[in-house]
């Protein structure tokens, strides 16, 4: 028999996911020497790119021009895309299994974690991932509402999604209109009377995971001063004994910034912008109509954890602040798929460098891998997921070597897409998702945007024919 790889019997690999972490392993299974993989990638929705399209915020369209790269991928005659097909309701495990010699799991971490504060349901307290879904078109979120008519908002967090939804909180519509927010989302922001915003962190400014050029833009926003509290951003002896251990010049940069905020005086902009360090919220007040009216805080200081991390432990000192509008964005969780392994406290798929593993036999399962956050949890950025798919696709390039493949009953191209159709016939193609693209960006021309977003599935198949 042929070896498996090559032109007449090509490695049949399947990924679950659009999102950057599927896309680098499909650059890095395409970069393999000698070897001959036909690629079917699957997405619940009918666009690609995940997290690209509705995780990044709208206002910084750089980082989204990385999807040049994944397009020039998909062009690839040996790729193909499946959109608008779910995982576990339109194809599940064992039927991939039959069409497949490896199977790749790249989902992302699509839930947030919770704070376990009382008042944390109240309805003007928010996961952070609904606001960013939300305006940024992601049709599961369209139709959510959020409460913009308070002039306090707060965001509970100091990741680059904390920054990026406080930030958004505070731009003109001048600024939104420019971007590829969604319409309905511009509408409601210019409309938006929030005029203060509190970015809170638990620990100090050292220890702050949002990035330095998204520190650095704060001070460029058009019409909102930002300000740290002087006592908040000095450096305790335990963050500078760290520092001094292990010197780093972004951080040390980052502070240095952050310090700087803390000299800023009112300069007439409309909006004002906090950021906290410090502080933990303890609890939501209701005005009892069920929407928060206040938040309670305690003060923290920074202690040595038994990992010689630095954690935040609660003093005696609290603070209430009144605000209106609560997001909490301290953390995302991967949710479990279908029949695939999942480590439930970890909230990823279980996996040792990416091969799955069965938790019975704690032994891989052949030809099932994962990459991207629900292999190794929500950290980094972007271009984090590169090397995190290389290893994986490393891995199974070994398994291939030494045979450690599924055994599909029908490995022939023709017979998975027929198997696709059969069960969902409205799946959309690249080149369908090509014609939503083209269109989008005709109609953010018209307009200077970058592009106009179709936000409902209904749209998006009718533009294809479907």
């Amino acid at each position: 028999m042929t070896s498996l790889g090559t032109e007449s019997n090509p490695l049949r690999v399947a990924i679950i996911g659009s999102g950057p972490a599927a896309f680098y392993a499909v650059e890095a299974l395409q970069k393999q020497t000698g070897l001959v993989a036909q690629i079917d990638m699957f997405d619940r929705l009918p666009t690609p790119y995940g997290l690209v399209r509705y995780g990044v915020a709208p206002d910084h369209q750089k980082i989204k021009s990385v999807t040049k790269l994944y397009e020039k991928l998909a062009t690839n005659p040996r790729f193909r895309f499946f959109g608008n097909v779910e995982f576990g309701k339109h194809v599940t495990v064992a039927d991939l299994r039959q069409y497949y010699h490896q199977i790749l799991y790249a989902t992302g971490a699509q839930s947030d974690r919770r704070m376990g504060i009382p008042g944390e349901d109240l309805n003007s307290s928010h996961p952070a991932t609904e606001f960013v879904a939300w305006y940024n078109g992601h049709p599961d979120y369209r139709d959510c509402k959020f409460d913009l008519s308070c002039e306090r908002a707060a965001v509970v967090g100091v990741g680059n999604v904390a920054i990026d939804v406080a930030r958004i909180l505070s731009r003109t519509p001048k600024e939104l209109q420019a971007t590829d927010m969604a319409d309905y989302a511009i509408e409601a922001l210019r409309n938006s009377k929030v005029k203060e915003v509190y970015l809170l962190g638990r620990r100090g400014p050292a220890q702050a995971a949002f990035t330095n050029p998204e520190v650095k833009e704060l001070a460029e926003m058009e019409d909102a001063d930002v300000f740290t509290l002087p006592n908040e951003v000095q450096l305790d002896e335990l963050s500078q004994a760290e520092i001094a251990h292990d010197p780093d010049p972004l951080i040390q940069k980052k502070v240095e910034m952050l310090q700087s905020y803390a000299q800023h005086q009112p300069s007439g902009k409309a909006r004002r912008f906090y950021i906290r360090f410090l502080v933990s919220p303890t609890e939501l007040v209701s005005d009892g109509n069920n929407h928060v009216t206040r938040m309670h805080l305690v003060h923290n200081t920074l202690v040595k954890s038994e990992t010689g991390t630095l954690s935040a432990q609660a003093t005696d000192k609290t603070e209430d602040i009144d605000v209106g509008l609560v997001f909490r964005s301290v953390g995302y969780r991967g949710l479990p798929l279908p029949d695939v392994p999942f480590h439930e406290r970890w909230a990823v798929i279980l996996n040792e460098g990416g091969r799955v593993i069965n938790p019975d036999t704690k032994q891989p399962r052949v030809g099932e891998y994962t990459s991207g956050w629900i292999k190794r949890g929500p950290s980094g950025v972007i271009g984090t997921n590169k090397p995190d798919s290389v290893e994986t696709v490393n891995a199974m390039m070994a398994d291939l070597q030494k045979g450690s493949v599924l055994s599909p009953e029908h490995p022939e191209v023709d017979y998975a897409e027929e198997f696709v159709s059969s069960r969902q016939p409205k799946y959309v193609t690249f080149a369908d998702w090509l014609k939503i693209d083209k269109l989008e960006v005709e109609n953010g021309a018209k307009l200077g945007r970058p592009r106009v977003k179709i936000t409902s599935v209904e749209e998006m198949l009718k533009v294809v024919g479907k």
